[in-house]
């Protein structure tokens, strides 16, 4: 936690948090996620982003964000939720974990002010997703836990206008706060970051157990569509023994066809001398993972078209052929049935982006609210 104290005119864009007490002692106790930060007047949580001043507990990051983005939803990874369509993107700044092998860590990791440069209301976000054509708006680049109060509201406005919503997260939220996160998405690609707690500890500064506590009950308690990422380091998350475990485990408590991806690590942050995931490499976890009765398994960050290929889980039709982002081909019957046997590919399917030509493809489109190029300085 970092002391900064600030003075109470410079909060008037701030927003107040949820999920907070006071402490006997008191301080002021962050609940949003298991880290339980305990803050004096003036501190800040793990996450940089929630702070406490005076007798509030303030979200620092509200209409704040580090950019807006159409991308294909294949791109949060989604394989199974309206393959083809557009998803609007954005993230603010901070996180609650501490991964030394983080892809996003400048957003992640962020103290300044030039990673907020744009902002918008949640209405804005909506109209802005509508007037793109987006089927869905999706919180990512960082962690939307810790920014919860806002992807709410934004996902609340989103329901109202019948724009689909998605939270790209690593899962490390408490139960406290989760039901009313989650029940306001429609899908989740969770970010299960290894299978030892020991990894998560030396390498993310937090814990396994929460992480798999919140899959179990996403996929059992909740009507969110789940998929899984993980990122695979050499040396650190891929050894066989790693791979099996992990694969088991989310066979036996969420299921053969929850989809897996597996995506390749290149060096940056504090892991800039570990080399790249290799090709081979994710190429034999996705074969542990089928080995192991799963049914929807892919890889990511590099080209494999196979390991893009969606097949039915009953009889092995090819179903969604996929090169990077891009549908070459797509069989699923109306209902998601599969053209063979008529088994229904597991997931969230519609007529948007499902035909070849309307597919968005590997298109990228920043978009501009308001934009600013001003206002250097620390994140305040």
């Amino acid at each position: 936690m970092n002391k900064q104290p600030e003075s109470a005119t410079d909060i008037g864009s701030h927003f107040l948090a949820r999920y907070w007490h006071r402490l006997d002692d008191g301080r002021f106790q962050c609940d949003l996620c298991p880290r339980l930060c305990k803050l004096h007047d003036g501190q800040r949580g793990a996450c940089f982003v929630r702070m406490r001043v005076g007798d509030e507990m303030l979200l620092t990051t509200y209409r704040r964000s580090s950019g807006f983005c159409i991308d294909p939803i294949e791109k949060k990874p989604l394989n199974h939720f309206y393959p083809g369509s557009k998803v609007f993107s954005f993230g603010t700044a901070g996180c609650n974990l501490a991964c030394k092998f983080c892809q996003n860590w400048d957003i992640s990791k962020s103290r300044d002010m030039d990673t907020l440069m744009d902002q918008a209301s949640p209405q804005e976000i909506v109209d802005t997703a509508l007037h793109w054509d987006c089927h869905s708006v999706a919180f990512t680049y960082n962690d939307p836990v810790i920014f919860a109060e806002y992807a709410m509201d934004v996902a609340d406005a989103c329901r109202a206008q019948g724009v689909k919503t998605v939270a790209v997260t690593a899962g490390y939220i408490s139960e406290c706060a989760r039901k009313d996160f989650f029940s306001r998405m429609d899908a989740a690609n969770v970010d299960l970051k290894g299978f030892t707690d020991d990894f998560y500890v030396k390498l993310c500064g937090a814990h396994l157990q929460p992480v798999l506590d919140t899959l179990v009950w996403l996929q059992h308690e909740t009507d969110v569509w789940v998929e899984l990422t993980t990122l695979l380091i050499p040396g650190h998350n891929d050894s066989d023994a790693e791979l099996r475990a992990l694969s088991a485990w989310v066979h036996d408590e969420m299921g053969a066809e929850v989809p897996l991806h597996f995506s390749a690590f290149h060096p940056d942050f504090k892991m800039a001398d570990v080399p790249a995931t290799s090709a081979a490499t994710l190429s034999r976890a996705r074969r542990i993972a089928l080995d192991a009765g799963l049914k929807h398994v892919y890889t990511g960050n590099v080209h494999d078209v196979e390991g893009d290929t969606t097949y039915c889980a009953h009889c092995g039709e090819t179903l969604i052929v996929r090169d990077w982002y891009e549908i070459r081909s797509y069989r699923l019957r109306q209902d998601a049935s599969c053209p063979k046997c008529s088994e229904r590919l597991a997931g969230r399917f519609g007529a948007v982006g499902a035909a070849v030509n309307d597919a968005f493809g590997s298109r990228r489109i920043p978009v501009n609210i308001h934009r600013h190029f001003s206002g250097h300085g620390p994140l305040s």
